[in-house]
């Protein structure tokens, strides 16, 4: 069976709050959600999205 990839990825200090900050309440810029909408469009061209 394959092994699960670990990231090891670990956030300390300044950049552990801000992260959970975040994510309590995430925000998203016009220009976030413009590239959400061309991703959602080329995955939809390339049926790869239903």
């Amino acid at each position: 069976m394959a092994k699960p990839i670990e990231i090891g990825l670990v956030l300390e200090g300044e950049d552990a709050r801000r992260f959970h900050k975040y994510m309590e309440d995430p925000k998203i810029t016009k220009e976030g959600r413009k590239l959400i909408h061309e991703a959602i469009k080329i995955a939809k061209k390339e049926k790869l999205y239903a």
